[in-house]
């Protein structure tokens, strides 16, 4: 049984102030406010930064078949400082218009940056990535594909948004080693192949069925 207190936004966050300091691809706001304490009573009011975005969505491609994964490589600006720019990652990306699916989104991604249609599509979990400062939200798929032709080394990606990516297939033993290895460095691969070493054995056999 949960213990949890049970907060309620409504009533127990009062929003003081809230301005946007920043706006472009990224929106940054400023917010003054208070809320209700574990202890009982109310905080100072106190100044967050918070960082707007649209919702994400990923998704780890997986042959129930080959027993293998679909990963992708790109160069990214966050990892320069003290990892290499160039990270595995499963397909993701941003939803651009209101009304839009997320299975549309996931769909489009994975045409647009690993050149496969899925022949299956099933949500695993929705996640905040960095609720300290941002509500951007995550929702992360699993997909089917038939990766027997696909090519580790084949590229991907649309030049007119800089993307340049590299198609990596892998055996799932392979890429669960991974995750022992040091080697992966973002939260939703790191998320996406735990779920699979937990499910896909069950995964496995509903789809090759």
């Amino acid at each position: 049984m949960s213990d949890r207190v049970a907060f309620d936004m409504a009533q127990d966050v009062n929003v003081v102030e809230r301005r946007t300091a920043y706006k472009a691809f990224t929106q940054v706001d400023v917010l003054r406010l208070t809320h209700r304490l574990f202890s009982g009573g109310t905080s100072p009011v106190i100044q967050r930064e918070l960082v707007i975005k649209p919702q994400a969505i990923g998704v780890l491609i997986y042959d129930p078949i080959l027993d293998a994964v679909l990963l992708i490589e790109q160069f990214r600006v966050g990892a320069l400082p003290e990892v290499n720019p160039w990270q595995l990652e499963i397909v993701a990306g941003l939803v651009d218009g209101e009304g839009e699916s997320l299975e549309t989104v996931a769909l489009r991604e994975v045409q647009e940056e690993a050149g496969l249609t899925l022949s299956r599509l099933e949500r695993v979990m929705s996640f905040l990535l960095s609720p300290g400062g941002s509500n951007e939200r995550f929702t992360l798929f699993v997909g089917q594909a038939d990766l027997s032709n696909i090519k580790t080394g084949s590229l991907h990606g649309l030049p007119e948004e800089g993307e340049d990516i590299r198609v990596n297939v892998m055996t799932t033993v392979n890429a669960l080693s991974l995750l022992n290895d040091d080697m992966l460095f973002n939260a939703p691969l790191l998320i996406a192949l735990q779920w699979l070493g937990l499910n896909h054995k069950d995964l496995q056999s509903r789809w090759q069925n």
